[in-house]
């Protein structure tokens, strides 16, 4: 029989077979699965509100993908944060991170309030907020990137803030509601903002400097009739820091005024209104003149006669664009006295101008 034959074999051959085969090596420690730490934290302050945005982590510090996130603990201190020491709030547990179409990375935010006890009346004084992500099982890799808020005392918003709705726009109006701080580096102006219905966006209508004056006026004229806004109004504080630019720390907000920015207005009443009757020897006629009116939003003219001191009627069955018109329906032996109004785009009319008169022989 051939099995020594084989057992022979076997022995010459196993450790070749052994060496051909994958070499195991050391075993790896488990994944702590800790969620990466943003780098993206982001800080606003309005009033005793601080906001803070950043991107929700997708990975682990392993770079294995995560689906669901522990708290997030909000952390707040001075200087330069080495832990997060006792957090001033958390968000919750996110089991599943939301899923967006188009795909794009989700975000966190968290409100703070200031507490009074660490506001400051120097420009100099900031808190810094950093983050620690926690995974389900209550770890985190380490903090955020740290962002600094100013700590300086805001001032309230404006009072008797009232809008009024005029020919020229939207007179905005309102009174102090605080003195001015009396630190050397620290000012304050007084910013009123429109946005439209419907419209997020806030443009800055203007603003002006707080100082001894108790009322205040400004005028928004870059309105488009025909629409609905509405109006606010902040006091911004502004610190003035040694060696680095200007800080502005927004105040609240009043209550919003909203505007129909109905035109009801004319246009401004026509002036130097002439009539000429046309001379003898040619046809009848009198030619009448006056200064154009300079509204942008003018359409044209109405003109007005009477015969003889008579009643006033229209003697232009279309707008007249320009500033000029000839009546050709004159008689001999009377007398007419003209007027002429402006008519907007909107069809709204002046009143009559002073008028003027002129006899056909």
């Amino acid at each position: 029989m051939r099995y020594p034959a084989l057992k022979q074999w076997l022995v010459l051959y196993a450790p070749l077979m052994l060496t051909a085969c994958a070499t195991i090596g050391p075993p790896q420690p488990p994944s702590l699965r800790l969620p990466q730490p943003p780098s993206d934290l982001r800080a606003s302050r309005q009033g005793e509100r601080v906001t803070l945005r950043w991107t929700l982590p997708n990975r682990t510090t392993d770079r294995e993908t995560i689906h669901g996130l522990g708290p997030i603990q909000i952390c707040r201190g001075f200087g330069q944060l080495k832990d997060c020491g006792t957090p001033v709030g958390q968000t919750p547990p996110l089991y599943k991170l939301p899923v967006t179409n188009p795909p794009q990375r989700p975000e966190g935010s968290y409100v703070d309030v200031l507490p009074a006890s660490i506001m400051s009346d120097s420009p100099d004084a900031v808190a810094t907020y950093a983050l620690e992500v926690l995974n389900r099982g209550g770890r985190g890799a380490g903090l955020s990137n740290q962002v600094r808020v100013p700590l300086a005392h805001t001032l309230p918003p404006p009072v008797n803030f009232e809008a009024k709705l005029t020919a020229d726009g939207v007179v905005l109006s309102w009174s102090a509601s605080a003195t001015p701080s009396p630190h050397a580096d620290v000012h304050h102006v007084y910013r009123v903002y429109r946005s439209g219905i419907g419209n997020n966006e806030r443009v800055l209508v203007g603003e002006l400097p707080l100082g001894n004056e108790q009322n205040f006026l400004l005028t928004d004229s870059n309105i488009e009739w025909g629409k609905t806004y509405e109006y606010r109004a902040r006091t911004v504080t502004l610190l003035d820091v040694s060696g680095k630019p200007q800080i502005e720390v927004q105040g609240d907000d009043t209550n919003a005024l909203r505007v129909i920015a109905d035109d009801v207005f004319p246009p401004a009443v026509p002036a130097s209104l002439q009539a000429v009757f046309s001379g003898p020897g040619q046809k009848v006629f009198i030619d009448l003149v006056w200064a154009p009116v300079a509204d942008a939003d003018l359409a044209g003219y109405n003109l007005y006669r009477s015969e003889d001191d008579g009643s006033f009627a229209k003697i232009n069955p279309d707008l007249v664009r320009a500033p000029a018109y000839r009546d050709t329906d004159v008689q001999a032996g009377k007398r007419y006295t003209y007027a002429v109004t402006s008519v907007d785009l909107r069809g709204n009319e002046s009143a009559r101008s002073e008028p003027a008169s002129e006899s056909v022989p």
